[in-house]
């Protein structure tokens, strides 16, 4: 199958024509149709996280099911699916309590290296996150897929499979916003739009975009926010103060900056959660007043929407068919694999909303 690998950090990928294995005991042999290019893939690259190399990347995925392993009961052959990398056992005590997002298991949610299911002139190549989408196979566990509707389009079906499923799932299971409340989105790419989506979802009244580009504003608008912010203009902080008389009940963190993530936590009301969903760079601290806490205001994280995917990925793409959330808006381009390196340049300028890779083209 033709894949593309990372060699190095920070350097380009090339596309090789890497062996796959065959499904063993509860795996899964996928033919991959669409693959988003995420900023977490990036972060990657680039070296900014390490990971064993050489590996291909990718985590944000849909295809079509082309074999399946021993005990494999789940999906067959033929069956429509999208691929998460909230990877869950069933039986660990995260999983047993409702957080299969954050599964402790090394067994099923194998560490990075750990997998041996491709190889390329012998050697291993290393999977990211259980998956490595940038190719035109994948093999997997089948707690790392979600059987769809064949009717679902499924370059749409991609996008949930991580950026819509954070930013949704972080309003409605991590933040719990409540109908007729107000808030706050820093950040309007892919997963900033979708908490947009969420909050429309949630039934909030108002919803504040943040962002320094008018395209990505213009999108959230058309996505259901009421207000937008340019911060390359203002400061959102108090910009948000004064058009709220005191603060927004939630706000959202969705690029992984210091300084934003603690704007988040700032423009917090009384009694206000910041939820925080950028990846930062390892080591990152924060630096946040700590006489805002004494009126219960709060900041926590989110793992992937603290998503339970197999519930939440079918509910959301039937919100989809039914014109209750939008997914078109965010498809900024549609790439060959060969692409990519194209692909990862643009990601760089912050313009794209979400390229996705079209594994025909």
């Amino acid at each position: 199958m033709k894949a593309a690998v990372i060699w190095e950090s920070g350097q380009p990928m090339t596309i090789e024509n890497v062996e796959i294995g065959k499904p063993a005991r509860r795996e899964v042999l996928i033919r991959t149709s669409y693959a988003g290019v995420c900023h977490s893939d990036l972060h990657f690259a680039d070296g900014t996280y390490a990971y064993p190399m050489p590996f291909i990347p990718g985590h944000e995925s849909s295809g079509i099911v082309e074999a399946v392993g021993e005990d494999v009961t789940y999906v067959q052959k033929g069956d429509h699916v999208v691929t998460c990398l909230s990877v869950f056992c069933g039986t660990c005590p995260n999983c047993v309590t409702g957080r299969p997002n954050i599964c402790e298991s090394v067994d099923v949610k194998l560490p990075p290296g750990k997998a041996e299911r491709m190889w390329l002139n012998g050697k291993l190549v290393h999977q990211f996150s259980n998956l490595s989408s940038f190719a035109e196979q994948m093999l997997v566990h089948e707690n790392a897929i979600v059987k769809i509707n064949r009717d679902v389009p499924l370059d749409r079906a991609s996008l949930v499979g991580c950026g819509v499923l954070t930013g949704v799932g972080a309003v409605i299971h991590a933040a719990k916003v409540k109908p007729g409340s107000t808030v706050a989105v820093i950040g309007c790419g892919g997963v900033g739009l979708s908490v947009v989506s969420g909050a429309m979802l949630a039934g909030a009244g108002r919803i504040i975009a943040i962002d320094m580009l008018d395209s990505k504003l213009d999108l959230a608008r058309q996505l259901g926010a009421t207000d937008v912010i340019n911060a390359s203009t203002v400061d959102p902080v108090a910009a948000v103060m004064d058009m709220t008389s005191g603060g927004v009940p939630y706000s959202f963190e969705a690029l992984g900056f210091k300084k934003t993530a603690e704007q988040a936590f700032a423009m917090l009301r009384m009694g206000g959660t910041a939820t925080i969903l950028g990846m930062f760079k390892p080591g990152m601290k924060l630096e946040l007043e700590g006489s805002m806490f004494i009126k219960d205001r709060r900041i926590q994280g989110s793992s992937m929407g603290s998503n339970q995917f197999r519930v939440d990925i079918p509910n959301l793409l039937e919100y989809y068919m039914q014109g209750r959330l939008n997914l078109d808006h965010l498809i900024s381009d549609r790439i060959p694999l060969t692409s990519i390196n194209d692909a990862f340049a643009k990601l760089r300028t912050g313009a794209p909303v979400r390229q996705i890779i079209d594994m025909a083209a």
